[in-house]
Formats: C-alpha cells, sequence, structure tokens
C-alpha cells in the first residue's frame, strides 16, 4: 500500500513538473498574446460603438431626418394622368413552408395604401393557397409563382421573380420576408426618395417585433435589433449612405452565393455609388424566432454568410474604382472586418476563454480597464438602443456570451468556405404574431389575437433539449471559477460563476419557448 502511494505520489509530481514547463514554455507566451489581440479587438469595437452611437445621437439633437437630408414630396393622383402618376410597384414575398404567418404578410400587402392597378403582388413559394385567389378576387393584381426546386433558396427565388414579363413594367421592387406585415402607408411614405433622388437605390424601415415580450430570449433579440437599427443603420444612412440589409434589385440582380442574399446585393449597389436611406419612422412588423433552436439557425446563417461574404468580396472592393477610399475603409474594416469577424471572435476568445484560462496561470495579469472598464462601456453602448429593456442588460451580456460560441463557429465556417457554409433553414416561426381578428379583413390592425394556440413552454423530453457544446463550456467556466474562489487569484469567480451557469441553463435547453418535438 506504501509502495503505491509513493508510486502515485511520484507520478503526480512528474505531471505537475510537465504542467509547469508547459505553461511556461507555451501556455504563458500564448495566453499573453491572446490576451494583447482581445484588447486591440475590444478597444476597436469599444471605438467603433462609440463613434456610431455619436452619430447617432447627433442626428437626433439636431433632427437631421431623413426628409430634410433629401427631397421628399408627398405621392398624388394627377389631374390628367390619374392614378399613372404613381409608380409602379413589384412587391416581392418569398416563403417556403411558412404557413403559420404568411397570411398576415400577404395580407398586409394587399391592404398598402397605394392604387391597385399601380402594384402587382407576387408570392415565390412552392406550394398552393386559396388566400391568393381571395384577393384576386378583390381586384389585387396578385400572383403565385412556383418553382419546381429550391436552387439559391430565397436568391434564387427572388432571382427567377424578376424573369417574368410583367416585372418589365414595374419601377421600383419592395420585398418583405412572409412575417413582415408593413404599415399601411409603406409606399407612400417610402417611395418618394426613389421617385425624387436618382442616386438613391434603397429605402430601409425600422424592423418592430410582435412577439417581443414572449420570453426572456425574445427581449434579449430586440435589445440586440433595436440597437442595430435604431444606432448602426441609422449611423450608416447619415454618415455613407449605406448599410448591410433589404435591397432592391439594380446592382445586377439577386446572387445565391452566399446565404446573405440582401447583404450580398446591398454591397454591389453601394460600390456601384448608389446611396441607401434608413426611415426609423417607418415600421414594419415581425415575428422574432422564440425557439432556441430556430434562433441557433437564423445566427449561424447570419454569422456565416456575412464573413463568406467578406471573403469573395474583399479584393473587389479594393480594386473598386466608383467609391471613394473611405468608403472602401468603411465596408472592409467597420463593416466587415470589426462587425462581423472581430466582434465574434473577441466575445467567445476573450470572455469564455482566456479570462477563465488566466484565473489558472498565475503568470498573466488581464489589466482591469480591458476586463472591466472598456467592456461596461460597450455594453451600455449597446442597450441603450432599447432604454426600456436596460435593466436586462445583465441577462442581455449573458446570453450574448453564450450566442458568441456558434457565431464564432458560424464565421469561421464562412471564411472557410467549409462544411455548413452554404446552408439554409428557415426560420421557425410559431405564428404568434399578431394579426387582425377578421382574417378577411386586414384594415384594422389594432385588434390583434394569435395566428395559432401559443405553445406549451413545459415538455416531457428532457434529453431532447440538451445542447452538449454550451454545457461542456459552461462546466468549464464553473471549474475556473471554483479555482479561482479556492486560490483567491484574479476575483473573477463572480463573473465566471454567473457566465458557467448561463451556459448551463442553456445547454439544458432552459430558454425560449419550447416546441414538442421541434
Amino acid at each position: 500500500m506504501a509502495a503505491i502511494t509513493e508510486t502515485a505520489a511520484a507520478v503526480m509530481a512528474v505531471l505537475v513538473q510537465v504542467w509547469n514547463l508547459v505553461r511556461v514554455t507555451l501556455v504563458v507566451p500564448l495566453l499573453r498574446l491572446a490576451i494583447f489581440l482581445s484588447l486591440m479587438m475590444t478597444v476597436m469595437i469599444l471605438v467603433e460603438k462609440v463613434f456610431v452611437g455619436m452619430v447617432s445621437l447627433t442626428v437626433r439633437i439636431i433632427r437631421l431626418k431623413p426628409e430634410k437630408r433629401y427631397r421628399w414630396e408627398p405621392m398624388r393622383p394627377d389631374l390628367e394622368t390619374g392614378n399613372l402618376a404613381y409608380p409602379m410597384v413589384l412587391i416581392q414575398i418569398p416563403m417556403y413552408n411558412e404557413k403559420e404567418v404568411y397570411k398576415l404578410s400577404i395580407g398586409a400587402a394587399c391592404s398598402l395604401d397605394w392604387p391597385s392597378d399601380r402594384m402587382i403582388i407576387q408570392v415565390l413559394d412552392d406550394s398552393t393557397d386559396p388566400i391568393v385567389k381571395k384577393w384576386k378576387s378583390n381586384g389585387v393584381k396578385i400572383t403565385y409563382e412556383v418553382r419546381d426546386n429550391r436552387q439559391g433558396y430565397k436568391a434564387g427565388a427572388l432571382k427567377e421573380g424578376m424573369k417574368y414579363d410583367y416585372v418589365q413594367e414595374c419601377d421600383y421592387v419592395a420585398m418583405f420576408d412572409a412575417d413582415f406585415q408593413p404599415e399601411s402607408d409603406f409606399l407612400l411614405r417610402t417611395i418618394p426618395f426613389l421617385v425624387y433622388n436618382p442616386d438613391i437605390a434603397l429605402v430601409q424601415a425600422r424592423w418592430k417585433f410582435v412577439n417581443a415580450d414572449e420570453c426572456m430570449m425574445t427581449r434579449i433579440q430586440e435589445m440586440s435589433l433595436d440597437y442595430h437599427f435604431k444606432i448602426e443603420q441609422e449611423a450608416g444612412s447619415s454618415t455613407f449612405a449605406f448599410f448591410g440589409f433589404n435591397a432592391i434589385d439594380d446592382a445586377g440582380g439577386w446572387k445565391d452565393r452566399t446565404t446573405v442574399e440582401d447583404m450580398d446585393l446591398a454591397v454591389r449597389a453601394g460600390l456601384k455609388g448608389w446611396k441607401f436611406v434608413y426611415v426609423g419612422d417607418v415600421h414594419v412588423k415581425s415575428e422574432l424566432p422564440s425557439t432556441f433552436k430556430a434562433y441557433r439557425y437564423q445566427q449561424h446563417r447570419w454569422s456565416c454568410g456575412p464573413a463568406n461574404l467578406f471573403k469573395k468580396m474583399a479584393m473587389e472592393i479594393v480594386t473598386n474604382e466608383n467609391v471613394s477610399m473611405w468608403k472602401k475603409f468603411h465596408l472592409l474594416y467597420s463593416f466587415f472586418f470589426v462587425g462581423k469577424i472581430v466582434a465574434h471572435t473577441v466575445t467567445f476568445i476573450f470572455y469564455c476563454i482566456v479570462i477563465p484560462v488566466s484565473v489558472i496561470v498565475p503568470e498573466v495579469e488581464i489589466p482591469q480597464w480591458g476586463v472591466v472598464y472598456v467592456p461596461t462601456l460597450i455594453t451600455f453602448c449597446k442597450a441603450f438602443g432599447t432604454p426600456s429593456s436596460i435593466h436586462l442588460v445583465i441577462f442581455w451580456l449573458l446570453f450574448e456570451n453564450v450566442m458568441s460560441l456558434h457565431r464564432i463557429k458560424a464565421a469561421l465556417t464562412g471564411l472557410l468556405d467549409a462544411g455548413r457554409v452554404n446552408e439554409w433553414i428557415v426560420t421557425e416561426k410559431l405564428g404568434d404574431a399578431h394579426k387582425p381578428k377578421n382574417t378577411d379583413n386586414f384594415q384594422d390592425s389594432s385588434n390583434i389575437q394569435p395566428l395559432i394556440n401559443k405553445p406549451k413552454k413545459t415538455q416531457t423530453n428532457i434529453w431532447q433539449r440538451f445542447y452538449f457544446s454550451e454545457i461542456w463550456i459552461g462546466l468549464f467556466m464553473l471549474s475556473c471559477g471554483c479555482f479561482d474562489l479556492a486560490t483567491r487569484q484574479q476575483g473573477y469567480f463572480i463573473y465566471l460563476f454567473l457566465q458557467g451557469f448561463a451556459f448551463l441553463f442553456i445547454g439544458f435547453g432552459y430558454v425560449g419557448t419550447y416546441v414538442p418535438g421541434s
């Protein structure tokens, strides 16, 4: 027995010596390099957030609305030509297996305040439904186009939709996803920008979310997207007349080379010198994914697609001769590199790997400004997009750190053009988006009710809810927190415990709305 104890002690001593050697010669230098790079990226993000925040604040203070920066006049029928004074508008609604929400989008589009003979509604789908016949009988020009394949996914459907002969008579294109519900005056408030300003190619409205209060996950999504629209889109529109989202088909057509066809088209339009306008006063209702599974798929597409597009368009941006060096810098550095690569990288590497590892490596130390002050400033810069939810900022921070695990994987997939780079899974919407009580009349949007019964948030088979990558990261962070608490090395244990439990909480599926069998 004594011999076994001595042998075990000797083995343990050898392992400690090996660990000390590896730690000093390999782990410490790599960790110091990771800390240096993480701090640099954190400062880059802070500078970016302060800049867009100051631009947005300035625009609000001086009330520099788009109507003041560009010519805008209300659309009216002409005494001689009548409705011909209104340009012809094509409204595209691409969808795929979204029966829970598509009636709302079609109904809202058909109810737009615009002469019915001056717009064509084009539903792009792989199935048929009587609702199209109903609106046709009401005098609306609506077509239902069906493809025999899903090549190119949404971009393929939109591209195919532009090939029909009746499209040639249209002057402008408006595009709404299947769950989008534009306000009735959407065209009246956006089309004048295009009519009276020939250099404008895109007018973007603000998204409003009908199910933001459904659960904590949807509240957090609302905080992130409100910041994106109210701050980032406003700043991009006011300074560079560019931002990345739904674009108009005026830059060579839709391309299906990535899973972010709208961003692809927006970048190509921007490189041709077109200007974009964000109109935050115009709202379009939409639904947030309320299941964690659906949100993960959506975030994979939103993170992988931009990184893949960056890889494919970087040289095209550099060699472009139609835009200024300042706009090229904005596209390459601010829009793509910092916004789509650095943000995901530093969030996961620094807050979920470097900080926990530094606890068990006493030779390294992270400066307090880099681990406390700068991250706090960044967090509050982003939280001000939704002041009513600022009390949820801690939950938002913990959740965003968990999601960074998936975003960095997706960004690397896009950069390397590997694995799931072209994966397109339609974001599942549960139909909790609200609609008018009378489905045959879409005019009174103040009376709303669920489209389908709200699913229960309980389930019986807990194993279906497990996400093991989150569980392993959570256990790792909790172990580092326990080590820090026991040795009193860095004092990070409070953060590590909170973040570790957040990973476990999400890893075991206790977030969002759970739908049995999903």
